[in-house]
């Protein structure tokens, strides 16, 4: 996945078989953060113009790098990866400002609400709205995993899960919205 930011071009990676502490990684990253104790599933690399600045792993279930992992505003890179949402400075030094564990299973996206200044979450099993510093605005959940879509509307969040069923959930409030 690529990105182009004000400062250049930043680019998130797999890094399925990197071992945090090891020389004998493929790449190397001057920062290593962890954001669980636990074992971890899913390690994405940061690297911005071609050098690589950080690498973040989490536990949870396995993620991997797509159009939906990542989003950059303003001067910050918000990172799904594992059951974590991670925030990371974009200004040298490089570090992570904050991490939140949002989903209990796997984080597969994060998206952006402008108008509302809404991050929100789209979780295996649960879908999240947080605030820019990283607070816990709402969860919501559902029968089943929400694998089957996952839209912002204008006046809701439309999640489908693995039976097709569509829940519709506010921005305000994550209260379920029947129509």
């Amino acid at each position: 996945m690529q990105i182009d930011t004000q400062y250049g071009s930043l680019r998130i990676v797999n890094e399925a078989t990197y071992s945090f502490g090891s020389q004998d990684n493929v790449r190397a990253y001057p920062l290593e953060a962890r954001l669980t104790n636990d074992s971890l599933t899913s390690i994405h690399g940061v690297e911005l113009n071609s050098r690589g600045i950080m690498v973040v792993g989490a536990g949870g279930g396995c993620s991997a790098v797509h159009e939906r992992s990542a989003l950059v505003i303003h001067d910050k890179l918000y990172l799904a990866v594992g059951d974590h949402l991670a925030c990371l400075s974009l200004e040298f030094p490089y570090r992570i400002i904050w991490s939140t564990r949002v989903d209990t299973a796997t984080c597969f996206g994060v998206y952006w609400d402008s108008e509302r200044a809404a991050l929100i979450s789209h979780g295996e099993l649960e879908i999240a709205r947080l605030s820019l510093h990283g607070d816990l605005v709402w969860q919501a959940s559902g029968a089943d995993i929400f694998s089957e879509g996952f839209r912002l509307l204008p006046d809701y969040i439309e999640a489908v899960d693995f039976n097709q069923t569509i829940y519709r959930f506010d921005y305000v409030t994550g209260e379920a919205i029947f129509r």
